[in-house]
């Protein structure tokens, strides 16, 4: 079995469905497909080039959160390696709904691999790009998450310290994801989305200017929240390659 994709989703409540899907496109400079689903409840962002990589759900119940699809070529399989590994299976059928471990929902989805979107271009000249997602594990939580993962996916980790484990994710996926261990356990694990860029402040800015507020600023990257929807994070990290400048 092999992992061809990773899809990143924000599942938005219903009140915070429309100035969460604006922001979206105005942060990623992205065109919204049109919407589609039994209740016109998904849509896409999609890219001047490359394959889209963000895609929005509008919830029927429930906070905002964020969620992944897998895209694997061989689906079964995939899923019997999730079981074996410790998640719960949802529902099952032309894909399959689950929860990590930990309780982070993703799912499971066929699709062939397909070429990465670019960065995108500010006037002012610096790049950024949402392309990475970051799970947020409570310590009790971590361990058995982070072995997860990597076993569904057959990706080395790399450790950066005690608060990250990063998955080697191929290159040619042009989509990465992190694990991040918190302080303390708060509940089922959860996902944000990080934005890399090659000029943090002008990213924030920009950011900011479209309704983002900081929340917290760190050596190499900032926490904002959006005007709806959950919190992101600009990060010193090439927006090409991943990288840490």
């Amino acid at each position: 079995m092999r992992v061809t994709r990773l899809t990143f989703f924000l599942d938005l409540a219903v009140d915070d469905h429309a100035a969460a899907t604006a922001f979206w496109q105005a942060a990623t400079g992205y065109v919204l497909s049109a919407s589609r689903g039994e209740h016109d409840e998904f849509a896409s962002l999609l890219p001047s080039a490359g394959a889209d990589h963000l895609r929005l759900q509008r919830l029927a119940e429930g906070p905002s959160r964020t969620h992944l699809d897998v895209h694997v070529d061989d689906l079964a399989q995939a899923e019997a390696q999730a079981v074996s590994g410790g998640a719960t299976v949802l529902s099952s059928g032309g894909h399959v709904s689950l929860l990590s471990p930990g309780g982070y929902p993703f799912c499971l989805v066929t699709a062939p691999a397909a070429e990465p979107s670019p960065p995108t271009t500010w006037p002012d000249g610096h790049r950024s790009r949402a392309e990475q997602l970051c799970l947020d594990i409570g310590p009790s939580a971590y361990e058995a998450e982070c072995a997860f993962w990597a076993a569904l996916t057959s990706w080395p980790t790399r450790t950066a310290g005690p608060e990250f484990t990063r998955l080697r994710v191929p290159e040619e996926l042009g989509t990465r994801l992190l694990l991040q261990r918190l302080e303390q356990d708060e509940g089922a694990v959860r996902g944000h989305l990080d934005v890399a860029t090659d000029d943090r402040s002008a990213e924030v800015a920009r950011l900011q200017a479209l309704g983002a507020t900081t929340v917290r600023e760190n050596d190499e990257w900032t926490v904002l929240r959006p005007p709806a929807g959950p919190v992101l994070c600009v990060t010193d990290r090439d927006p090409v390659t991943g990288l840490s400048g």
